[in-house]
């Protein structure tokens, strides 16, 4: 491995006598020697050190080395400096000299140096990366090193400072910089230490040196810090190449069942195919299905129906259910209906959309049952999938807008293109092998006995399931290797929106079949969507399956594992499957257009396809067996290893004999199955090899304590070793590791980063920018590695596109990290850790391989031949390569494994307590490389063989190792304390005492009692503890300490809080014991509880080595300076933190909702509150009913705390209730974890707000510039603008008077579009946007807004399009922001993937960015409506909790639940108390103390009200509640409103609203209160039935007292305009002028001075605002009203005390049901206005209640109809015609249909009728939406009122008398837009319905009457739109009160009747006048051929009467008679 080895010889002719120290540095990392004691001139040193290095040397690289006085007490003095350029050392490798140092003046002096230079180069192919190389510490056998600062090296004067890490704790070593920490990176690559280079940017790489120059100037001499806060990293940093790291979390996080909540709204649906349908949606999520109500013939039915399905399972089922849409044609009860078109995704899609949802997008559906056809319409819809502690934002509900854009609002998720084609996937299944048992053997012995044959006992058969399909395999009777060939095809949208594709191995039965294992394939992960991606492929390649463990029983309690939830604890067989997608051109003639499952038959592939078999050979070593349960200690134990089925005694299959005389003929070498246990002893001769072994002997526990057992393996280590046969492809997982070890290092320099943040040391931006440049070299680093053995047999497609595109990837990542590297500065930071973050999300998904080769290496422990515990570890982790990259990160190092208990048994308690923890080594690689397979193991061993002579007696592995060298140390631990642990006693705190293991040794802490964070203070010395191995070895890397917490219990075991891990520092005999590395720091480490963290523990470990001198050379032991403590030791003095003097002053406001304590309530309590030994207790209170407050506000105690922050201990809140006697009882306690939000820092003067800066820190986390804004204050609510100090003017004649025509331009504080505010009491909507942009323009007459129309909605729905505009900005800003970030980081990686998406973003972001802009701009001027604010959340959250003074402390009591992430502790929570708290060191500077009206008993906690109850007046608002969780089966509910205050309780029961979930109330109600008694208000929302009790659909408490008394003033909204009437009438007693006078008393500021010309000044600002007001009578007056108000709409502007207050609003609150703890119910939109009741009462309450619909009538007038298409032929003459007529009804009202007569026999479509509809409705103007009331069915107890988009349909038929009539077209109009009619016949035509969006529209709201010609339009069999009509109609709408001044009739009826249409008389029935149909039908036709039929015919009769007489007159003439 390439190295660069430094001897240091001596430092020779040094002044005077006395230690010195040497600090060697290369490339930014400076190790330091150990301390030459007592020196004269020579110093020998005689020390190595070594820099593993991952890139070449340059020759411009610097070596430096300082020599140092080394002083204990004071700085170390440095001597001199000796820099060298490794120019030489780079060319020859070797180089040995003497030289001269420099001293800081540069100049040379006497001292000299002597040096021994080496460097390793490989032949440049390989550098090492062994994990813990770079960053870590470095791996230096032979010296003593330590890499500190030389300020370090000084004594240990403990200061207040962050961290001091120590070398071999692994966290990274941090220093002290003028009072910042700092953590120095390690640097790879080239760094040139020349000072001109750091010049220009600040390196990556800490310079020491420069640092400490400077740091000596600013701080005189630094500090270490008194701790490392590494948490977790204490173990995760690895120091050396022996360990790896222990897995911190235990229980397994996938199989657990978890709540989760889908809804489903489907709003409407569009453009269905088919002529006058019925529509009905179907919504189907897994098995589950609801329907929508059906709408009669509409091919656009409108449904607003909200579906909710409830589940309970685990994440992965969940997410892998489908969620199905489909629509069917004519459902009823007894016909099915057809489809009309499906839509599929699964859920996992839509979980993993930005907040869990998709709104308002449109479907498309496809009809699986014809690929060919293309959409059939589309459905809109919302989808949201919420899990527990997921919150979703809606986006505000306030007025549906029609999103009529569906193309670019479709439902997929982003970059999936909007047109999807028919794909078809193949997964061909080949064969499986080593399957398991599935049948009993006694019915195979029976079957044996009468056939004769032995059969394997097991009918497998394969089943895939792919987006709500599944296909089947052939069964294959009795075969343990069955073999298929069949393909499973699939037919479905590419790309699907269905993730996995479930591949489940199956046992066929006659009772029920069962999963024998299942395989999920990612299709993620086996394609790639970018433009030099592939389509979905996989193998041919073998998939391992795991689930439960392999011996058959017929109840397998492990039966969920086959299925593939959880982690499985067996390998259960492997199937060879591949998988291919083609995607189907559907014009083709031959497809099958069919989307059914088929299953065909495949060709058979060969052996070699999948890879060469090569033998791999995997060996294991025991060195520890600890931690034993005791359960199961009393038995003898063995361990077995397994990798697939070899190794495995008990239940692998063994093979038919047929098979094992086919392997000694040698036709068949690679049976893979053969178990090698049974295999022939010739054959184990010809190999020379040996039979494996693989479980360890049999070995009976020993006690180490109560709870656990060890094994005494002590110096002999029994080792297992198993030959497998796999196919070889070993690359796969070569790649794997290469890129999980950049991600592992990636990781853990981030978690770093943040630890940095955190704990608010210097420079994270150094150390980021480190990890940047380690990311960009690992990267590199791959792509050089990656691409080798690419010819290898058994290739597949995936690994050749797979490897592309990794390169592809990776390379990118790293000219991006380098690129981000450049713009690491300190303000950016965190957005540049995000980005980081997001690699390393990235670089975890390409290294999961899809293409399995080697199955997963099972431990076993067995007891009894059963199976007891496992640990699974994956092959890949554990594969040796000669490459040191490639290698596993567990390969050939010691291990620490914790065995857990199989499936289920793990979840819960069960699943925390380790079953064993074992110490292991494992090496997994080829046979033929195994020649090192021993060299990770610690020295000093020596092997122990089976005793067997012959040939191969030398290569055979050993059967058990035995240590000869072992060391003897002394452990000592330093507990500290703990903090925040869970609550284990119903008590609600726990009795916790600490159990310390360190091999096979264990002692306990004290117990201390009643405690979440006991302060043990202990030392705990294990003494004789013997590690086997070298010394220098375990010097580098001892073994982990396991920590456990236990609660201790009375009766019953102590019961399991947590665990952690530690390594502790070690001293060997022969190293001092001193700074810098001892005595060790505290350092924090994070106590787990399965995955949850359950605590901090404080403590410091070291390991000192027992030399000859046995235990008097070890640093001695403080004895128990305690008398009291007995024997126990505490911590000694250099490692306890430094303390200093602190006061805490407590604000005892009081308590609230404390609940019954043991059945009785509590009445006399008292609160304790006690910090780190010190306590104060609060006065009694006398009568909790009467007065929960208590009667002395402040009280203070003093107390010693350390000086340094992040140790502040926990500070306890307990409640106590004094019963008679004296007795007191616990009611609840809460622990304050940290202190640091209530120190009081003194007000820094020179800052303009440095007000509450001072105060409390407010209670907030301080904001930098001391102003007091909560930090989460958004873009909406402020609308201001920063300004600078001084005497600002701030100029409002922006805002216009109210009755101002005129826009008004309001600037968002943080986005930079305009907003603009328009509103009338037409349109208070959005969608007047789009009418504005239709009608191109122009200003209607109508527009004047009058003021009278005006109410409270018209503000609240402008309030709300405001708030709707903001939230659009701030995407477009957001969005664009993150534009430019991705731009700026492609710009210099040309070519990078990024760069084309970001483009195509842009290109979609444009658009939607270009809309709101250009709406407005074609918006006419509209009046001004006043606002208020609409929050859409909480206004807790805006206004920080209201908690600036006050705050609130929940009281717990009873056991913690380990539910998830302890979601329930609400349960837990007895009660509240309020008050608050303050800190500050003592003494306190004069200043404040002297401050005018100071008073002393307050301390701290100045200008307070006092605290006696107050009468108060309480109005609650409601304005409508949304997404209710339905309550009926009906899948709805009939909501109304509760209140509870105290015992006030007003439930609103009659005025329930039916059948609705989103109810509008608008109601309010008021309430006498009096604070304290009775301040927690709940407003619940419950369901009305009919029988049986009202459920609770959702509520949400608010407390109203930290209202009441904040700053924010959050008792009444403050408006943004002042008016005396009309609707924005100011609602607050006192006027704003009082307000804002009794403020600047309140604050002690001075003002307010009116001044002339509308001008105030309040402090030093000046505010200028209008200063006349309108009565109602119009007249105007002066007034000063509008100038306070000004002020107080910027009253955060104020110096000092300045805060924003609460505007007049809407918050809207989330309902919570106890039920369904964490998951919204829906929300509900009120406020709450306060009216203390000294104050003058208030004016009455506003009106909000719902505007009720306005009733019309529209008159259609039919006039004609033209170009009909004809449908019928004539009877007798063939001829085409149609009897016509038109049907019309308004939306939602289809039973109200009309009908005109029929005009009979059109012949050219043309009709005549002049009739008239007339349709009755009820219209709400401002939400553009028809209102109607029914019955839903004949069962329905009440109406239920719809809200309908107001929409006339019109359709022409053609009347049939025997059979049903025929449809022929249909037309329907949006009244509030739809196409102006065309003037005649000729120019209406289908681009009139085709360019709708482009056309001018018009509102019959508007014109009043609209007379033209529409076309009628139907869809032929191709889904075109043909024109089938057109329709001349005139509509006219007319008011209610209208239309009964002037009635009109139906039809032609009277009043003011039509006259009778002019008909042709065509259209008598031909059976009433045959006659007259006779004429019209023959005559018409064919009256020219009558004619000239006729004209024969007398032609013909005159000639026959010309023959018939002609004989006769012939005769007379002849004759002449």
């Amino acid at each position: 491995m390439m190295a660069l080895v430094v001897h240091l010889k001596k430092v020779s002719h040094l002044r005077g006598k006395g230690d010195r120290i040497a600090k060697v540095s290369f490339r930014g990392l400076p190790l330091c020697s150990r301390v030459a004691e007592n020196c004269g001139d020579v110093a020998h040193f005689n020390e190595t050190f070594r820099w593993p290095i991952a890139s070449r040397l340059d020759e411009n690289e610097m070596l430096e080395i300082q020599v140092f006085n080394y002083s204990k007490v004071f700085s170390n003095r440095l001597v001199g400096t000796f820099c060298m350029v490794l120019q030489k050392v780079a060319e020859e490798g070797h180089l040995e000299l003497t030289d001269t140092l420099i001293d800081e003046n540069n100049t040379s002096i006497k001292t000299s140096v002597t040096i021994e230079i080496r460097y390793q180069a490989m032949d440049g192919s390989t550098g090492t990366w062994i994990d813990g190389e770079f960053l870590e510490v470095p791996d230096d056998r032979d010296g003593v090193f330590a890499f500190e600062t030389d300020s370090l090296l000084s004594g240990q004067s403990h200061g207040s400072g962050t961290s001091h890490g120590r070398s071999l704790h692994g966290s990274i070593p941090t220093f002290r910089k003028a009072g910042k920490g700092v953590f120095s990176a390690m640097k790879l690559g080239k760094i040139k230490n020349s000072k001109d280079d750091h010049k220009r940017d600040e390196p990556a790489v800490l310079d020491m040196e420069d640092l400490d120059r400077k740091a000596k100037r600013l701080a005189g001499t630094l500090e270490p810090d008194t701790i490392s806060l590494a948490s977790v990293t204490a173990v995760t940093t690895n120091v050396s190449n022996k360990r790896s790291k222990p897995d911190i979390k235990m229980e397994p996080g996938s199989g657990r069942p978890v709540d989760y909540q889908i809804s489903i709204t489907v709003v409407e649906a569009r453009q269905l195919i088919g002529l006058n349908m019925d529509p009905v949606v179907c919504v189907e999520v897994g098995d589950d299905k609801k329907y929508t109500s059906m709408k009669e013939s509409t091919n656009c039915p409108y449904y607003n129906e909200y579906f909710v399905f409830d589940f309970h399972v685990p994440p992965d089922v969940l997410f892998d259910k489908i969620i199905k849409l489909s629509v069917i044609h004519s459902k009823n009860l007894l016909r099915s209906g057809t489809l009309v078109g499906t839509f599929k995704m699964d859920v996992g899609t839509v979980y993993f959309q930005p907040e869990h949802q998709f709104y308002h997008k449109w479907a498309i559906l496809s009809d699986p049952d014809d690929i060919t056809a293309g959409c059939k319409g589309y459905v809109k819809c919302d989808i949201a999938v919420v899990g527990k502690g997921d919150n979703i934002k809606t986006p505000h509900k306030a007025n549906e807008t029609d999103e009529d854009d569906i193309e670019g609002n479709l439902l997929l998720p982003e970059g999936i293109p909007a047109e999807r084609q028919w794909a078809r996937f193949y997964v061909k299944i080949y064969r499986a092998e080593g399957l398991p048992k599935m049948n009993t053997t006694i019915m195979a012995n029976v079957k044996k006995a009468f056939i004769g044959e032995n059969r394997d006992l097991v009918d497998p058969y394969v089943q895939v399931q792919f987006a709500g399909q599944k296909g089947k395999t052939s069964v294959q009777k009795s075969s343990y290797e069955p073999i298929w060939n069949e393909q499973i095809v699939f037919t479905e949208l590419f790309p699907p929106l269905c993730k996995r594709i479930k591949v489940q191995i199956r046992d066929s039965d006659k009772v029920n079949d069962v999963a024998i294992g299942t395989h999920f394939i990612d299709l993620r992960k086996i394609s790639n969507d970018g433009d030099k991606g592939f389509l979905p492929t996989l193998g041919p390649a073998w998939v391992n399956m795991y689930g439960s463990t392999r011996q058959y029983t017929l109840m397998d309690e492990h039966q969920d594992l086959n299925e593939g939830i959880g982690e499985g604890v067996s390998f259960r067989a492997r199937l060879l499957v591949s998988v291919a997608v083609e995607i189907l051109d559907t014009t083709s003639p031959e497809i099958i257009s069919s989307s059914d499952v088929q299953v065909e038959g495949v060709s058979n592939i060969s052996e070699s396809a999948t890879g060469k078999m090569e033998e791999f050979f995997l060996f294991g070593s025991f060195l520890e067996a600890t931690m034993v349960d005791r359960k199961i200690g009393d038995k003898p134990i063995t361990f077995e290893i397994t990798i697939g089925n070899y190794g495995n005694q008990i239940d692998g299959v063994s093979k038919s004999p047929a098979a094992k005389k086919k392997k000694k003929d040698g036709e068949n070498e690679e049976d893979e199955n053969e178990l090698i246990l049974n295999s022939s002893e010739d054959e184990a001769e010809e190999e020379g090899d040996l039979v494996s072994v693989s479980t360890t002997p049999l070995m009976k526990p020993v006690i180490t304590d109560r709870n656990y057992f060890h094994l005494p393996y002590f110096e002999k280590k029994p080792c297992v070793y198993i030959k497998s046969w796999w196919q070889d492809q070993r690359r796969r997982l070569y790649n794997s590791n290469i890129m999980d070890k950049i991600a592992d290092k990636l990781e853990e320099g981030l978690n770093d980063v943040q630890e940095i943040i955190k704990t608010e040391k210097a420079f994270p931006e150094r150390r980021l920018r480190g990890v940047l440049e380690e990311l960009s070299v690992g990267c590199s680093r791959f792509v050089a590695l990656a691409n080798k053995d690419v010819n290898l047999a058994g290739r597949t497609k995936l690994d050749r596109e797979r490897l592309k595109s990794c390169m592809r990837e990776l390379d990118s990542m790293g000219q991006q990290a380098k690129q981000l590297r450049t713009q690491v500065k300190k303000n950016t930071v965190k957005d540049r850790l995000k980005l980081a973050q997001s690699f390393l999300q990235r670089l975890r998904f390409l290294a999961d391989e899809p293409q399995h080769s080697i199955p997963d290496v099972f431990i076993w422990m067995m007891s009894n031949n059963k199976r007891i515990a496992y640990a699974r570890i994956p092959s890949k982790d554990i594969l040796y390569s000669t490459v040191e990259e490639e290698t596993g990160k567990d390969c050939g190092k010691v291990k620490a494994a914790f065995l857990k208990l199989p499936g289920k048994k793990s979840f819960g308690p069960a699943g925390w307590t380790v079953q064993a923890k074992l110490e292991l080594y494992l090496w997994l690689g080829v046979n033929r490389q195994r020649k090192d397979f021993l060299s990770g193991l610690p020295n000093g061993f020596e092997e122990v063989k089976a005793v067997e002579g012959g040939p191969g007696f030398l290569s055979l592995p050993p059967l058990s190792l035995v240590y000869s060298m072992k060391q003897v140390f002394q452990l000592r631990a330093h507990m500290y304390q703990a903090r925040s642990l869970f609550a284990a006693d119903s008590s609600g705190l726990s009795d916790p005492f600490a159990r310390v293991f360190f091999s096979t040794h264990s002692q306990v802490t004290e117990v201390l009692s009643e405690t979440l964070c006991p302060t043990w203070d202990q030392l705990l010395v294990f003494d004789d503890v013997e590690l086997f191995g070298e010394a220098s070895e375990l010097r580098e890397d001892p073994p982990i300490i396991v920590v456990e917490i236990y609660d201790q219990d009375t009766v019953g075991k102590a019961e399991f809080i947590g665990r952690t891990f530690a390594k502790p520092t070690i001293k060997m005999c022969d190293e001092h014991y001193g700074p810098p590395r001892f005595p060790p720091q505290l350092e924090y480490f994070q106590i787990y509880r399965g995955n949850c963290t359950a605590g901090e523990l404080l403590a410091a470990f070291e390991l000192l080595q027992i030399g000859q001198g046995g235990k008097a050379d070890l640093p001695p032991i403080e004895g128990s300076t305690d008398s009291e403590r007995g024997p126990i030791l505490p911590v000694p003095l250099g490692i306890r933190p430094v303390l200093s003097r602190y006061r805490i002053e407590v604000l005892f406001w009081g308590l609230r909702d404390l609940k019954r304590i043991n059945l009785a309530q509590v009445d006399r309590p008292r609160v304790d509150i006690e910090c780190a030994g010190r306590g104060v207790q609060s006065a009694l209170i006398q009568n909790y009913k009467k007065n929960p407050n208590f009667s002395t506000l402040v009280k203070w105690f003093e107390v010693d705390l350390p000086e340094n922050e992040l140790l502040h201990p926990p500070l306890n809140i307990r409640v106590v209730d004094c019963r008679a006697f004296g007795r007191y009882i616990l009611v609840g306690t809460h622990a304050v974890s940290s202190l640091r939000r209530f120190i009081y820092s003194p007000p820094d003067k020179t800052s303009n707000n440095w007000a509450s800066a001072a105060k409390l820190m407010n209670g907030y986390m301080v904001l930098t510039d001391g102003s007091t804004q909560p930090r989460s204050l958004p873009s909406l609510s402020s609308r201001t603008f920063s300004r600078p100090a001084g005497d600002v003017i701030v100029n409002l004649d922006t805002e216009p008077q109210i009755r101002k025509m005129d826009t008004v331009v309001k600037l968002d504080a943080m986005s930079d579009a305009v907003v603009k505010v328009d509103m009338t009491e037409e349109e208070s909507d959005k969608e007047k946007k789009k009418k504005k942009k239709k009608k191109k323009g122009g200003l209607d007459e109508e527009e004047e807004t009058d003021e009278r129309v005006l109410d409270w909605w018209s503000k609240y729905f402008a309030s709300i399009e405001t708030l709707k505009e903001a939230l659009r900005t701030q995407e477009a800003a957001h969005a664009e922001a993150e534009e430019r970030e991705d731009l700026e980081i492609a710009a210099e990686v040309a070519g990078s993937k990024i760069k084309e998406k970001s483009r195509e973003k842009k290109g979609v972001k444009d658009k939607k960015k270009g809309q709101p802009p250009e709406s407005s701009e074609k918006q006419p001027l509209k009046a001004k409506v006043d606002e208020l604010v609409v929050f859409n959340k909480e206004l807790e959250s805006e206004f920080g909790n209201f908690e600036d003074w006050l705050h609130t402390f929940n009281l717990y009591r009873g056991k913690a639940g380990d539910d998830d992430e302890h979601a329930l502790d609400d349960d837990r929570i007895v009660g509240r108390f309020k008050g608050s708290l303050c800190m500050y060191k003592l003494p306190l500077s004069e200043e404040i103390t002297r401050e005018a009206g100071y008073d002393p008993n307050m301390g701290m906690f100045q200008s307070i009200p006092h605290n006696d109850p107050i009468n108060v007046l309480v109005r609650i608002y409601v304005v409508r509640a949304t997404d209710l969780h339905p309550a009926d089966i009906n899948g709805k509910a009939d909501p109304y409103i509760v209140i509870r205050l105290g015992k006030t309780e007003v439930k609103d029961k009659e005025n329930y609203i039916s059948k609705q979930l989103n109810p509008v109330f608008g109601k309010s109600f008021d309430i006498e209160a009096t604070f304290p008694m009775e301040s927690m208000l709940t407003v619940s929302v419950y369901d009305w039935d009919l029988v049986g009790t009202d459920d609770l659909i959702g509520e949400t408490k608010i407390d109203l007292e930290n209202r009441f008394y904040s700053k924010f003033r959050a008792t009444c909204g403050i408006s943004s305009s002042y008016s005396v009437h009309g609707y924005n009438i100011w609602r607050d007693p006192m006027k704003p002028t009082q307000i804002l006078t009794r403020l600047c008393k309140e604050g002690k500021i001075d003002g307010p001075h009116y001044g002339p010309g509308g001008k105030v000044k309040v402090a030093n600002r000046i505010f200028t605002g209008p200063t006349e007001i309108e009565d109602e009578n119009g007249l105007k007056k002066q007034t000063e009203e509008h100038l306070a108000l000004t002020v107080l709409n910027h009253w955060e502007e104020i110096p000092r005390v300045g805060c924003k207050l609460v505007p007049e609003h809407v918050e809207t609150r989330p309902l919570l049901n106890p039920d369904k703890p964490g998951i919204e119910q829906g929300r509900i939109e009120m406020w709450v206005d306060m009216f203390p009741s000294d104050m003058p009462a208030p004016g009455p309450a506003l009106d909000i209640s719902p505007r009720k619909p306005k009733r019309y009538e529209l008159r259609v007038i039919i006039w004609n109809t033209d170009e009909v298409i004809l449908e019928d032929d004539d009877y007798f003459t063939g001829e085409k015609s149609s009897d016509i007529f038109v049907r019309g009804w308004l939306k939602g009202q289809q039973e109200d249909k009309q009908d005109t007569d029929v005009h009979y026999h059109s012949l050219t479509g043309e009709g005549n009728f002049n009739w008239r509809f007339v349709f009755p409705f009820e219209y709400l103007v401002a939400e553009e939406k028809i209102v109607i009331s029914k019955k839903e069915s004949m069962f329905s107890w009440d109406e239920t009122e719809y809200k309908i988009p107001p929409r006339l349909t019109l359709q022409v038929w053609d009347a049939d008398h025997f059979s049903a009539d025929d449809f022929l077209g249909a037309i329907e109009l949006d009244l509030n837009r739809f196409p102006r009619g065309a003037k005649t016949a000729k120019q209406c035509s289908l681009d009139m319905i085709r360019n709708e969006h482009e056309l001018p529209t018009i509102s019959i709201f508007k014109q009043k009457r609209v007379k033209g010609w529409w076309p009628f339009v139907a869809r032929d069999e191709n889904d075109e739109m043909e024109l089938t009509g057109k329709v001349e109609a005139e509509l006219h709408l007319v008011t209610a009160e209208e239309a009964e001044k002037s009635p009109v009739g139906l039809g032609r009826n009277e009043p003011d009747p039509l006259e009778k249409p002019n008909r042709p008389d065509t259209s008598l029935m031909w059976f009433l006048g045959p006659l007259k149909s006779i004429r019209y039908f023959i005559w018409h036709n064919y009256r020219w051929l009558i004619l000239k039929a006729l004209g024969l015919i007398l032609l013909l009769l005159m000639l026959g009467l010309f023959l018939y007489s002609i004989p006769g007159y012939l005769v007379k003439k002849l004759l002449g008679a």
